[in-house]
């Protein structure tokens, strides 16, 4: 599995053209790929809000989350996560038929909204040492990267013309955005209702 990482972010035209010649046993393998790779930045983001911690503004004093808590926070961290790939793949299968793909499944529709999701795995790993502004520059990257992904691995895995899978593509940014929207939205609920993140003392 890692070789497509590194093929995604470096030589991603390739990449995405290799795995489109993969058997369909090796595809649905890939499945495993966004359950695997969410779990670096749920790790990284558990060691540096509890062991690490960050400043705001020009305050010099470190704010951490306590280990209880953090661990709760980044366990649901791992779920959303897997759960918006998981979410973001049914719809990519949903809609295939609409825009002319065949041989469409949820295995391929997951595969290829998690290994589209690699740069946003990857850029996780800045939660080792939380620095806001190194983390917005390298998140709004990562976002970046993503998308252009999915622009160019949905019409070569679908096997579909480059002017509809920009539809394709352009249909399942617009439902990426609602999923975060609802992520945000639940995220504030959960705050209220007991989830929300506990702070230590020192």
């Amino acid at each position: 599995m890692i070789q497509h990482t590194f093929g995604l972010l470096f030589k991603p035209g390739q990449q995405w053209k290799t795995i489109s010649e993969l058997p369909e046993s090796s595809q649905n393998m890939l499945v495993l790929y966004p359950f695997i790779f969410a779990i670096l930045p749920a790790i990284a983001w558990y060691w540096g809000t509890s062991q690490v911690g960050w400043t705001v503004g020009t305050y010099n004093e470190v704010i951490k989350l306590t280990e209880a808590s953090a661990l709760q926070v980044n366990i649901l961290f791992y779920c959303v996560m897997v759960g918006a790939v998981a979410t973001i793949g049914y719809f990519i299968h949903w809609m295939s038929s609409t825009y002319g793909a065949e041989h469409s499944s949820l295995a391929k529709g997951i595969m290829i909204a998690g290994l589209t999701a690699t740069p946003l795995f990857v850029a996780g790993l800045v939660g080792f040492y939380p620095v806001l502004w190194i983390d917005l520059l390298i998140g709004v990257v990562a976002v970046s990267w993503s998308v252009y992904l999915m622009y160019l691995g949905i019409p070569i895995v679908m096997n579909i013309p480059q002017e509809r899978g920009f539809l394709f593509s352009s249909a399942i940014l617009a439902i990426s955005l609602v999923i975060l929207v609802c992520i945000m939205v639940v995220s504030i609920l959960a705050w209220d209702y007991g989830a929300a993140p506990a702070f230590t003392d020192g």
